[in-house]
């Protein structure tokens, strides 16, 4: 009996691999929390570029001056890093010199919802290296923290724009909410390549791909002290609360990790192929 010869592994690797859209590889770090936070992110940033061939890297530096803020100094260095995009959060604005640096830093995003005057701009389009575009839009949730614009308008404004420029958007969505996050999920599933939490410090286990194409986290989580609440010293945190009084706020530097996602976005349709997350080591 005759029979066809069947293909090689390497030939069915090659025939699926020319099947596949084009993609950009999106990886962003979760909040940068302290010194601890910083020296960690130093020390694993550039290999885990290297490793996973990122296109796009995006860290969340709203937390790395002593736990509240950004210094200057701080966004330069994570740029050398190999960041080409810096986002935010209600932290931002608690360590002053960095306002006067929003000029100087075109890459650094405020959640866009601020009020204009607030400085800064929420959002950015930045090129792989390849010269494909990839927008950024960071914005911040209204229940638990200040009552700025709605992040749901804003957000459905900004993409009408961007998505003139390109297909692949992605969003930081600093919020203290879970159902607000998933609610700004399911509300532009389809319309952006990717919605990720941040905030809270704790990862949680939800990453998945929404039906319509967007990536979505809940919270990417922390990069700093897991021996932490949050990343502030347990004794301190725990104080705190039994005391219901104010006491000087501690950066924990114990059992240091790298949060992040790792996330491949198809560059005709800026649908979501794959959502992985990272936590090191």
């Amino acid at each position: 009996m005759n029979s066809e010869p069947s293909s090689s592994p390497a030939e069915t690797n090659e025939v699926e691999a020319a099947s596949r859209s084009p993609q950009v590889r999106l990886l962003f770090i979760a909040d940068v929390f302290g010194p601890p936070g910083m020296d960690i992110l130093s020390r694993l940033l550039p290999g885990l570029i290297h490793s996973h061939k990122a296109d796009v890297v995006i860290v969340n530096g709203e937390n790395a001056h002593a736990g509240r803020g950004l210094d200057p100094s701080q966004a330069k260095t994570i740029f050398e890093l190999g960041a080409d995009v810096i986002t935010s959060g209600n932290h931002i604005w608690d360590h002053a010199p960095i306002r006067k640096e929003f000029h100087n830093l075109p890459k650094l995003l405020r959640p866009l919802n601020y009020p204009p005057s607030a400085g800064g701009r929420g959002s950015v389009l930045v090129e792989t290296k390849a010269g494909i575009p990839v927008a950024v839009i960071n914005l911040q949730g209204r229940l638990f923290l200040p009552s700025i614009d709605c992040p749901f308008r804003t957000a459905e404004r900004e993409v009408v724009g961007l998505a003139e420029k390109t297909k692949i958007i992605f969003i930081d969505f600093h919020a203290e909410s879970t159902a607000e996050k998933q609610a700004l999920g399911w509300f532009l599933d389809g319309k952006v390549s990717a919605v990720i939490g941040t905030h809270t410090h704790v990862p949680t286990a939800d990453a998945r791909i929404l039906p319509e194409g967007t990536g979505y986290l809940t919270d990417a989580g922390m990069t700093g002290s897991f021996d932490s609440v949050i990343g502030m010293q347990t004794n301190v945190a725990i104080k705190r609360m039994i005391t219901q009084t104010p006491h000087p706020f501690q950066v924990a530097d114990q059992n240091l990790r790298l949060c992040g996602v790792l996330l491949d976005i198809e560059t005709e349709t800026g649908r979501c192929a794959a959502i992985e997350r990272i936590e090191l080591p």
